[in-house]
């Protein structure tokens, strides 16, 4: 099989080559609540925890 150069994330990145899909932003507070949402299989992107 082929080896094809792998494109360097954060360059597709600064060039709008490719943009995250972020479906929702949780605290972390509601983790528990994220995580659930997980689970129903309805997220259409990234789910994130904040942190801080």
């Amino acid at each position: 099989m082929p080896e094809f150069p792998t494109p360097d994330l954060g360059s597709l990145l600064e060039r709008n080559q490719i943009r995250p899909v972020i479906d929702r932003v949780y605290d972390f507070q509601q983790t528990e609540e994220a995580l659930a949402y997980l689970k129903t299989g309805r997220a259409k992107g990234k789910v994130a925890v904040k942190m801080k």
